[in-house]
């Protein structure tokens, strides 16, 4: 039996979900989809496993898709478990990707809105002419965005 499958959205658990849902509209173009959550009771409770669990946040529809779009969740729990260190080569959801016209100019806006760079901006060449540009970046909650541009060489060149 074939099913019917669709990606739905990317979840982040923020200190703060206001700030960095700003962030990602602010840095990304991200468009917040109504209406705000505020999500309480014996079902979550029972989904989460976390006794007394209230999330807060909202969803933010990705830039580059129509309506339906995927989106980021960016929630905040009442009570957090900060024991979790966001690496580069951690196990787990590694980054969020995202496809610019200009990575060095999106870079300074992420540093510019508080996030910050891991490594270098990086330029490579693959097969069939292809270029791609990269830099792994965080946005103000440490968390990774992978800012990339892809451009086809002309074959003159």
């Amino acid at each position: 039996m074939k099913m019917k499958i669709r990606y739905a959205h990317t979840n982040l658990i923020a200190r703060d979900w206001r700030r960095v849902s700003l962030f990602y509209q602010r840095v990304f173009g991200c468009k917040p989809v109504p209406p705000e959550r505020d999500l309480t009771g014996d079902w979550v409770d029972r989904l989460t496993g976390i006794r007394n669990a209230h999330l807060t946040g909202e969803h933010l529809a990705l830039p580059g898709y129509g309506d339906p779009s995927p989106t980021l969740e960016i929630l905040s729990y009442d009570s957090l478990n900060s024991e979790n260190p966001k690496a580069i080569n951690g196990i787990g959801l590694a980054h969020l990707a995202f496809e610019v016209e200009d990575v060095a100019a999106v870079l300074q806006k992420v540093i510019q809105e508080g996030g910050g760079q891991i490594g270098e901006l990086v330029q490579t060449e693959f097969p069939n002419q292809a270029v791609a540009t990269f830099v792994y970046a965080t946005d103000i909650e440490g968390n990774i965005v992978e800012l990339q541009h892809w451009e086809k060489r002309s074959s003159e060149q």
